[in-house]
């Protein structure tokens, strides 16, 4: 008593009539929890007792308990996932079967619950009659539907869509009157078009639909429009039915070049990368080098070793690929230009003959170190899934940060041989060797630096190219050939030249894999350059200088 009397003289006012608010508010929400928690257990009593009945009201009871459980016991119900153990009359889903004996676990079962082995005539299936069956349907649909998560409402219309009747119709219109997401609202308004169209004679109601059909991307909306078509084959609508269809179809046209042109720039992307360093190096000395698809496995070697290394960093690891694999394939560049190649300057048979050794060579020693079998290189979860322009166009995300990658290797390079000394050392002895030898240039410095440069961008393209495909001693062989058309067809020794080659060549190849096949497309592509370097032998953009000139 004490206690309590000093509390009250102590305490101001306006505290006393604080605190016994909330004790007044707890006192009464208390009780509303424990009811609706007791109208859940309810109804899964009533499911135990085998009548339709007394499970159609227990279907009801949880429907209404606000427990967020509800969804999943009447989703395991509606499919017939839901067991009564005889032995105790709990509920019970099966979780394997081998024969007749199941291995179930409780309903609401928690990580310290353990499973159990039962033959089959130890439980009961819960069956349900077509009645309960239409009930759970339209009770699952309002659950779903009114969903804190924006997903579970889209996935809730989404099943409604296909078989949707006059309740969940208008269970769907009231709820789409109070919905804010864009996205539920789009494909809500869409259902309730699919179904007037179906169901529906008022012509005002079905131009309504029409006019909903005709600026949806979903494939759900043009399959409607010609079940209509179908259906009602003397409709005074066809004629707006067939106009919706050809707006639906040319927007679907668009969707499909530009996912063509995507798919182009990846591949374009995916050329420039292998094909910039064979610029370089054929540019500026002449070296048909065979041995640059290696150079490139070198690269996704390296980044299967470091991922090897950093199993737990999959993302860290693969930054840290990207300066090393530089640094691998730049050192194997200049040990085959000083070892070799500087001894067949002027001599390109040669030359091709002794990279074309070097490359088996590489090609059987990744044999012996890491076996003949390819090796995945994981992709990191921010190069994983989709980015959705709309349901016909999607655009994927290791591809999309492929071409950024593309984009930010060819600035680099451009800035390096733009600005630096390397690169002004570079450009002078590609067009005119002897000139810049005579200013004091040391060509034969300029030709390992510029080789391991050159051989450093392609370790960097077998970075990306390990996020797009297996890593095996093979891979380089199957971009050298595209190399030597990308750069041919830009112009040897032209970085500009080769983007747009390599771009370019990419774009029409997806453009022609459609109706000619990817074998098929190759070649024609192969046709072109040849046609091509007749007219223009020296590419899109010819290198300019005295050398060049001779």
């Amino acid at each position: 008593m004490g206690v309590k009397r000093l509390f009250f003289i102590l305490s101001p006012t306006w505290l006393r009539a604080l605190l016994m608010s909330v004790a007044l508010l707890i006192i009464h929400i208390q009780p509303s929890l424990s009811a609706e928690n007791a109208k859940f257990e309810q109804g899964l009593e009533a499911l135990k007792t085998g009548s339709f009945s007394q499970i159609s009201q227990g279907v009801s009871a949880i429907a209404q308990s606000g427990d967020e459980r509800a969804a999943a016991v009447l989703t395991l119900l509606l499919h017939g996932d839901l067991y009564r153990l005889k032995q105790d009359s709990s509920l019970v889903t099966i979780q394997s079967k081998q024969g007749r004996d199941y291995v179930i676990a409780p309903l609401f079962a928690s990580a310290e619950d353990q499973t159990q082995s039962v033959k089959s005539r130890a439980i009961k299936k819960i069956g349900i009659n077509n009645k309960v069956r239409g009930e759970l349907k339209s009770m699952i649909a309002a659950l779903n539907i009114s969903n804190p998560d924006a997903n579970r409402r889209l996935d809730a219309i989404n099943q409604l869509m296909g078989d949707m009747d006059q309740a969940s119709y208008q269970l769907l219109k009231s709820h789409l009157e109070s919905e804010t997401d864009s996205d539920v609202l789009e494909l809500g308004s869409m259902a309730l078009a699919i179904f007037d169209l179906s169901n529906s004679t008022d012509n005002a109601v079905l131009k309504a639909a029409l006019d909903v059909l005709q600026s949806s991307y979903q494939p759900s909306a043009r399959n409607a429009l010609n079940q209509y078509l179908n259906q009602h084959p003397d409709s005074a609508l066809n004629s707006d039915v067939r106009k919706a269809l050809a707006s639906i179809e040319q927007r679907e046209k668009v969707a499909d070049m530009a996912q063509t042109l995507f798919f182009g720039l990846s591949l374009g992307s995916v050329l420039v990368l292998a094909a910039i360093g064979l610029a370089i190096t054929f540019g500026v000395m002449g070296v048909i080098n065979m041995a640059h698809g290696e150079l490139i496995m070198l690269g996704a070697y390296t980044t299967y070793v470091v991922q090897t290394l950093m199993p737990n960093h999959i993302g860290l690891s693969l930054f840290v690929s990207i300066p090393l694999a530089f640094l691998v394939s730049a050192l194997a560049g200049v040990v085959i230009e000083r070892c070799v190649i500087r001894f067949l300057y002027g001599r390109p048979l040669e030359t091709l003959l002794a990279t074309f050794g070097i490359s088996l060579v590489l090609q059987q020693a990744v044999r012996s170190v890491f076996s003949p079998l390819n090796r995945s290189v994981s992709t990191p979860d921010w190069m994983q899934g989709v980015i959705e322009i709309n349901p016909l166009l999607s655009l994927t995300l290791n591809r999309l940060y492929i071409i950024a990658f593309c984009l930010i290797v060819f600035v680099a390079l451009y800035l390096i041989l733009r600005f630096t000394r390397l690169g002004i050392e570079v450009r002078a002895v590609s067009q005119n060797r002897s000139m810049a030898r005579a200013m004091g240039v040391r060509s034969e410095w300029v030709d390992a630096m510029t080789f391991g440069l050159g051989s450093g961008i392609a370790g960097i393209a077998g970075v990306a190219l390990s996020q797009l495909t297996n890593v095996g001693p093979n891979l380089g062989q199957s971009y050298i050939i595209d190399s030597f058309m990308v750069v041919v067809f830009g112009g040897v020794g032209n970085l500009w030249g080769t983007l747009v080659a390599g771009m370019s060549l990419g774009v029409a190849n997806k453009v022609l894999e459609p109706w000619a096949g990817a074998v098929l497309a190759k070649i024609l592509v192969l046709v072109f350059i040849i046609l091509f370097i007749q007219k223009k032998p020296r590419g899109l953009f010819p290198q300019k200088g005295r050398s060049a000139e001779g």
